[in-house]
């Protein structure tokens, strides 16, 4: 049941949050340090504080400041857990993360390509049941699950609408397929929108209001935050740069239209392009391999892609002048490699100055990003009633 904004629950939820956001930022304070940061009384501070180390959330130690003795006050470890789920094209991973943001267990398990939702769907709930039993977590602490997926989500529906890398799951309401396996709370949200909230906050980025994170895989996804906040768009499907068209005569696209930027820079397009060489199908490790190894004909595809990605990157980069563009999906490793074509295609058609002062990364989080971004959705979303 939704709480009344203005109820003294809400407000005190409120409050509960703005003290556990103080605490993941500066790992410890003092009661009165938390006051000053948050705005709050000490009175409130010090009631909020009591309530979190009985519910388990936070733990207290002596010390002094300014020559006072004074409770220093952390967050615990296992008193509530946020959930991460990622589900990809051919994995699902699961993470286990405290409200400080430290992982308390994490795993993947692969999944057949082209898997019925049921199949994605139910890997994951038994994965996650497995680690909770394993890490000898309550279920009781679980404050929600978050959810990725790698195509875009109809907010107005909540299902996952044409485009998407795993055809079988659209028309899919993510959130009720779920909820139907798991006893928590579900927030979903597409996989790149997580990867973006990843980097704001876990990664190298957490200072950046303007970011934009671009997922090279077997799709091509983009996720932003503007102005300090994921921005979704009118319905949801805010930032499909994978289908921005290259050009018009180009290869027909899974979503209908020609020469889509997933049909010149997606890994699936690499693989196809350099399969023809190869005894056995390759992978993308085998491109990864490759190109660190120097081979020409690797070389030349990643710059091919890159320059592409670049030329979209810098439609956007034109139209919201993001501080940082973080890129990645597993050819992030690749590093210079892949970030020389695509820096050269965004200063090419970016506007200079747009291009010349924002900075292109890749992702520090690996594999990881989106999991730990469903982790973040859940601490941005999920209710906290300490009534």
């Amino acid at each position: 049941m939704a709480r009344n904004p203005g109820s003294q629950t809400a407000l005190r939820d409120r409050n509960v949050k703005r003290v556990i956001e103080a605490l993941r930022a500066e790992r410890a304070c003092t009661q009165a340090e938390l006051a000053r940061c948050t705005g709050l009384s000490t009175a409130t501070v010090s009631n909020i504080v009591h309530s979190m180390v009985d519910r388990g959330l936070a733990t207290t130690s002596p010390t002094t400041s300014s020559g006072r003795r004074a409770r220093l006050v952390r967050l615990d470890g296992r008193g509530a857990i946020q959930v991460g789920i990622d589900i990809g094209r051919r994995h699902v991973r699961v993470v286990l993360a405290s409200l400080g943001f430290e992982v308390i267990a994490e795993r993947s398990v692969a999944l057949p390509r082209g898997h019925r939702a049921e199949e994605g769907v139910g890997a994951a709930a038994n994965l996650l049941s497995a680690l909770l039993e394993e890490n000898a977590v309550d279920p009781g602490c679980v404050l929600g699950v978050g959810v990725g997926i790698p195509g875009p989500i109809d907010r107005r529906s909540g299902t996952v609408v044409g485009g998407a890398i795993l055809p079988e799951w659209v028309g899919l309401d993510v959130v009720r397929a779920f909820d139907a396996r798991l006893p928590f709370p579900v927030y979903i949200d597409n996989d790149a929108n997580l990867g973006a909230l990843a980097e704001v906050t876990w990664g190298a980025h957490t200072s950046a209001a303007n970011l934009v994170f671009l997922k090279m895989a077997s799709g091509i996804g983009c996720g932003l935050v503007v102005n300090g906040a994921p921005f979704h768009g009118n319905i949801g499907i805010a930032g499909e740069i994978g289908h921005a068209a290259i050009s018009d005569t180009g290869p027909l696209c899974r979503c209908g239209n020609r020469g889509c930027l997933e049909t010149v820079a997606s890994t699936s397009m690499m693989i196809d392009a350099l399969g023809g060489a190869e005894s056995a199908p390759i992978t993308v490790e085998d491109i990864v391999r490759h190109a660190l190894d120097g081979d020409t004909a690797t070389l030349r595809v990643l710059d091919d892609a890159g320059f592409a990605v670049g030329r979209a990157l810098a439609i956007v980069v034109n139209l919201i002048n993001p501080e940082v563009v973080v890129i990645g999906g597993p050819l992030a490793v690749l590093g210079e490699i892949l970030l020389g074509p695509i820096r050269r295609g965004l200063l090419r058609y970016a506007v200079p100055l747009a291009g010349e002062t924002t900075t292109l990364a890749v992702s520090s989080l690996g594999e990881r990003a989106e999991a730990l971004g469903a982790v973040a959705l859940v601490a941005r979303q999920s209710g906290m009633s300490f009534a």
